[in-house]
């Protein structure tokens, strides 16, 4: 196993956590929940600024891009998790690996799509669809009044993370710990929205634990190691490893709700696993 693949695999399993933990913070303000997660994160990225202060000297358009992905990202993900179902926002999120693989010909120069490529990306899709929808089998509900715009940001926001990731690729090189800068603007701009914008509100201790949690893991650690796996690996190949992540989502997104793993999550799970395999072939 490529250390790329392993970096990626970390990532993946902090972003396994991340629909859970916006479900249970769903009642905290997105630009308030955003700012903070980012301004935590960002700290990971502080002793390397400190052991090299040119660490975070990055050109102004690689920040932007970096704003772009944590900030936009994360914004419209948790519009999402708050207006739509969350396990059925959760796989319209997660079209982003799809949109990494299919988008890879197009966003970067000298890369082509192979047909297994499309194969592992159209399986893997397919798995992350049955694990998710599968749910809705097992007593998940749109309700009465449905929030169909929700699923839009949801949209957008796998947009954002799949040609976040694969833009990383055409600006300058820079430092993985400049991603503690990206967080940290990012955080502070959301920051100034939660004042410009939203109501204050007063963050229970627990609150504060999950914010914690969630800065450090999703939105802080994961951010560091998916930019290593996209220095050394494969996008392609790392898009197709993404499809680990709604499987795995949609589990912890189950156990908090209470609701039983079903046969379709067996099924997915094979189905997944399968399209990683292949995706890591794809030469």
């Amino acid at each position: 196993m490529s250390s790329a693949t392993v970096l990626a695999l970390g990532a993946i399993a902090f972003w396994a956590t991340l629909a859970s933990l916006g479900t249970l913070l769903a009642h905290v303000p997105p630009f308030l929940l955003t700012g903070l997660a980012l301004t935590i994160g960002s700290v990971l990225g502080l002793p390397s600024l400190l052991r090299d202060r040119r660490a975070w000297s990055v050109p102004p358009r690689t920040l932007a891009l970096g704003i772009y992905g944590l900030f936009g990202f994360h914004f419209l993900l948790f519009i999402a998790l708050r207006n739509a179902p969350p396990v059925e926002a959760n796989l319209v999120n997660y079209l982003w690996p799809l949109f990494m693989v299919v988008l890879a010909p197009v966003l970067l120069k000298g890369v082509t799509l192979r047909p297994l490529h499309v194969v592992a990306a159209l399986l893997g899709f397919t798995g992350a669809a049955i694990a998710i929808l599968g749910a809705r089998s097992g007593g998940v509900s749109m309700g009465a009044n449905p929030a169909y715009w929700g699923f839009l940001p949801a949209l957008g926001s796998a947009f954002i993370w799949a040609s976040y990731s694969l833009w990383t690729q055409r600006v300058p090189p820079f430092s993985t710990a400049a991603v503690g800068l990206f967080g940290l603007v990012s955080g502070l701009l959301a920051l100034a929205c939660h004042a410009l914008l939203e109501p204050s509100v007063a963050l229970s201790g627990r609150d504060w634990l999950l914010i914690g949690l969630c800065g450090l893991g999703p939105l802080g650690a994961a951010f560091y190691l998916w930019d290593m796996a996209l220095k050394r690996g494969d996008a392609r190949q790392i898009g197709i490893l993404s499809y680990l992540t709604p499987l795995a989502s949609t589990a912890l997104l189950l156990m908090l709700t209470g609701r039983p793993l079903s046969w379709t999550i067996a099924l997915a799970a094979l189905m997944i696993i399968s399209a990683a395999v292949i995706g890591t072939r794809a030469r």
